[in-house]
Parts: structure tokens; sequence; C-alpha cells
């Protein structure tokens, strides 16, 4: 196996999975963070084709224009909107949320945005794990508590927020304590949203595995330095090697997943995690 395993691919129509909801109209629109690639824009593209109007955010504006031109490409029924924002700028969250609320009733929120450093915790450098935490946990508590009103003004007074987490949200692997900690804070928002929420502002997380995206692409080398074996040895003895199902996820994968945890079919998912992980956690060796 090679690096190119891991190549993140492009989305196609026919992978974007259509549900039926009378409530994915373009009146509706979803906030998407990290849309500039990976499962964000997977997740913007899925939103899309299930003709929601998507406000899809990120600190890469080229890769958000990348993002919007692959939209027109497959001829989406929804419309993708950039606003580019720095998710560690509390500015710049109130303006990506009055921005997306111009587009039409906000009612979906996928906190997707996310990075990775890695280090032990003995040499974690502080400023990493501060920018980490803004990013993959303060910005969407933010996030949702800037939504959670826009949500009570849409036209069933309802709404959702979906978080990407992780495996990494149920057990945690060495030199990665700012992800773990993100992933594991993220489950507590999730639930917290859903316990006061009152059944008509819904929540969810979803956790996968190894994901074919540019965090995973990018953290290849550092893992196998970090443990002295090769690039190889990585993908199929750290990513894959706990997995029961040997291939890993693709973008559009997860990206379904948030529309059907956004869907009527979600509707009694409220507080609980997707767990999509090719049995790596609860088969754990």
């Amino acid at each position: 196996m090679s690096q190119n395993h891991v190549t993140p691919p492009r989305v196609s129509r026919d992978e974007i999975y259509t549900f039926p909801d009378d409530s994915f109209t373009e009146r509706n629109v979803c906030l998407v963070t990290g849309a500039a690639s990976g499962i964000g824009r997977a997740t913007a593209l899925a939103a899309a084709g299930n003709g929601l109007t998507v406000a899809a955010t990120d600190v890469d504006e080229a890769g958000l224009e990348g993002t919007i031109d692959r939209g027109e490409e497959l001829d989406l029924e929804g419309t993708i909107e950039s606003i580019p924002g720095d998710l560690t700028d509390d500015e710049d969250l109130e303006r990506i949320v009055d921005d997306a609320a111009r587009l039409g009733d906000l009612a979906y929120l996928a906190n997707v945005a996310g990075m990775q450093h890695i280090d032990p915790i003995d040499e974690f450098p502080m400023a990493a794990y501060d920018r980490m935490h803004d990013v993959m946990l303060r910005a969407p508590l933010y996030l949702s508590k800037l939504c959670i009103p826009h949500f009570r003004e849409t036209e069933d007074g309802e709404g959702c927020v979906g978080n990407m987490c992780s495996v990494h949200g149920h057990y945690v692997t060495g030199d990665k304590v700012a992800y773990n900690v993100s992933k594991f804070g993220l489950r507590g928002l999730t639930q917290s949203i859903a316990a006061e929420g009152e059944g008509k502002i819904r929540s969810f997380s979803v956790s996968t595995g190894y994901v074919k995206t540019p965090l995973v692409t990018a953290q290849l080398e550092d893992t196998a330095e970090q443990r002295g074996i090769s690039v190889d040895e990585v993908i199929e003895d750290v990513m894959l090697g706990q997995s029961r199902v040997t291939e890993m996820m693709e973008p559009i994968d997860v990206a379904n997943l948030f529309l059907l945890g956004f869907s009527d079919l979600g509707r009694h998912l409220d507080g609980g995690d997707l767990l999509f992980d090719g049995g790596m956690s609860l088969t754990y060796e």
C-alpha cells in the first residue's frame, strides 16, 4: 500500500445520497465549517445536492471557490455561498452566522473544521493546543450559541447541529492529546445541546476512523517519524490495524451521514453519536 491510497477523492453526483425531506429546500440554510476541503467540502456538496442553500466557511478562500466550482460542475440543486472567516476570531464567527442567516432560514450547522498536531504530551506546544482547541471545540460551541436563536426563528422553530467527532472521541492514541481532548469535548457539546433543545433543536456527532482527507494525508509522515516506521506501515498498522473493515472511508461517506442526521430520518437522533469506524472502537484489542 502507498500514500496514493489516501489521496483525497473528488465527489461525484451519484455519490451524494438524496434524502426525501420536505425541509431540504433552498429556503433553509446549512452552515458548514471547514468547507474548503475534505469532509467539509463534501458536506457542503451533499447539502447542496439535497437542495439546501449552503453557507460555506473556511479560512482558505481559494479552497472555498474550489468547492463552489465543484458544486457548479455537478449542477447541484442547491447553491453554495462562500463566507470566508477565521474560526479563532469571535468577530468573524459572529459575521459568519449573520451572513449565513441573510441567505434564508438558518436551520443546520455542520461543525467539521479540524486540524492535527502530533507530539507527546511532555513536548506538546501549548500554542498548537490553544489553536486546535479554538478551532475544534470553542468555535463549535460559539457557533452553536449563535445559531440556536436563528433555529428558533425558522418556520417550524427547529434546527440541528452536527459535530464532526472521531474514534478519538471514544478512545485515544498517543501523541494526539489536543485532538483527543477536542473530540471528547465535542461529544459533551453534542449532548449539552440535546439536553437543552427540548427535541426541537437536535444535535448529533459523527465518529469515524481514518478518512481519505488532506488532514490524514498531511499527518502520514509525522506519524511515521514519531513511531519510527514507514508511511506504508502507518497506513496498514496504525490507521487500519484495529479496523475490521480494511478500507478507509471517503469524505462523501461522512457527508452523507451528516445529511442523514439533519434529515427527518434522524429525528430520534438527539445527542447521539453515529459511530462508523469499521469496528475499530468497540472491538479494540
